[in-house]
């Protein structure tokens, strides 16, 4: 008998078997399996001839016997085997033999699993409804629990998850429904373990897909975000235009006071530069009459020579004029007098010009101003000072 036909009678005679914790169609007590298999062989006894009708249905009955004996578990999974109804426990992976016609095999498989969770509404903590749907992914860690704990451990968790996931979402606030998905997932999972421990099923991970406001509450959360955004960028313009407004109030008081300070510098050395002509035009006009006199009084000396006289009288005050140019005359015996004074600005020049007070002012000026005002006091200093006396 081929692989085919082997298949065949196994699930002919097995019809009654439940697999994956599912109840079966027919009484789980092996009658029915064997009445089928009797039925059969009758069939083949009525059918074939009376001399082969006996050979054919021992044959019949003995295949359908050992079909009925024989369970092949896979790799990947766990069968639970009743005799009669009662637990004989579990069939590892492998090869079995079984009481035939008597015996029933529960199939578990031990991968993980994927139980998708339908659409739930719930209503938060804040009175918004929500819709939300999750992936649970559950694994059977003992067979024997799942087929004597419950009834069918896929829609028991489904249905477990989907009151988890509820309650869960009731005992948040929307903002926190969408925010903190992390904690929903482990949440569903806490309140799933408890129960499926004792079904010997494992929850694996917990994955909500999506959370979604109705779209009443989405519109109103739409306007809220909008005028929001419309406050914060108020917000932020009028604090570009309170910004603006301070950095030019500064900059104008910045070029108010630079100005008025080059305006108090300018008219300061405007002053003293006005002073200080007039000092040296006063100098200039007393040195060029001294020296007028001098000359008118050569020319008296020249005169009186050319006269018949032999007798001269010199004013005391040509004497001493003379005294003073003797010593750039050629030939000259006049000793060394004390020549004509420089034009130098002394103590009572410098107090009546007030060069002091300015120097002072630049001085206070160059702290304030830094390098510019520093250059400014350097067009009094000394040496500029002995140009103007020179």
């Amino acid at each position: 008998m081929d692989s085919t036909g082997r298949e065949f009678f196994r699930r002919l005679g097995r019809l009654s078997a439940g697999e994956g914790g599912r109840t079966g169609v027919l009484p789980d007590n092996g009658v029915a399996e064997a009445a089928l298999a009797f039925a059969l062989a009758v069939f083949v006894f009525v059918v074939l001839p009376p001399s082969l009708a006996l050979a054919g249905f021992l044959i019949v009955l003995a295949l359908a016997t050992l079909v009925s004996s024989v369970e092949i578990v896979q790799a990947y999974e766990k069968r639970a085997l009743t005799v009669f109804g009662a637990n004989w426990g579990l069939l590892d992976p492998g090869l079995h033999f079984v009481p035939p016609f008597v015996s029933r095999t529960y199939q578990f498989d031990t991968r993980v699993e994927t139980i998708d969770v339908p659409t739930q509404e719930a209503i938060t903590r804040d009175n918004s409804p929500v819709r939300a749907d999750a992936v649970v992914y559950i694994r059977v860690v003992d067979a024997e629990r799942a087929f004597l704990q419950v009834e069918d451990y896929r829609r028991a968790t489904a249905l477990l998850a989907q009151t988890t996931l509820r309650a869960v979402l009731g005992d948040m606030e929307l903002d926190e429904t969408l925010s903190r998905r992390e904690e929903i997932n482990r949440r569903i999972r806490e309140g799933l373990q408890g129960p499926t421990d004792q079904w010997g099923v494992d929850v694996e991970m917990v994955e909500v897909r999506e959370v979604l406001p109705t779209p009443v509450v989405l519109n109103a959360m739409e306007q809220q975000s909008s005028a929001e955004r419309r406050r914060r960028a108020m917000i932020l313009e009028a604090q570009g235009r309170r910004r603006s407004a301070v950095e030019a109030a500064e900059g104008d008081r910045a070029a108010n006071v630079l100005a008025a300070e080059g305006e108090k510098v300018a008219s300061v050395l405007e002053a003293q530069g006005d002073a200080i002509s007039t000092v040296l035009r006063a100098r200039a006009a007393e040195s060029m009459g001294e020296r007028a006199i001098i000359d008118k009084g050569m020319e008296t000396l020249a005169a009186i020579g050319q006269g018949e006289s032999t007798t001269y009288i010199i004013p005391q005050e040509l004497t001493s004029l003379l005294g003073r140019y003797g010593e750039t005359l050629t030939g000259s015996d006049v000793g060394t007098g004390e020549g004509l004074a420089p034009l130098a600005f002394d103590a009572s020049d410098r107090e009546l010009l007030g060069l002091d007070s300015v120097d002072e002012i630049l001085d206070g000026e160059a702290t304030t101003e830094g390098d510019g005002a520093a250059t400014d006091s350097a067009l009094v200093d000394p040496d500029t000072e002995a140009e103007f006396s020179d």
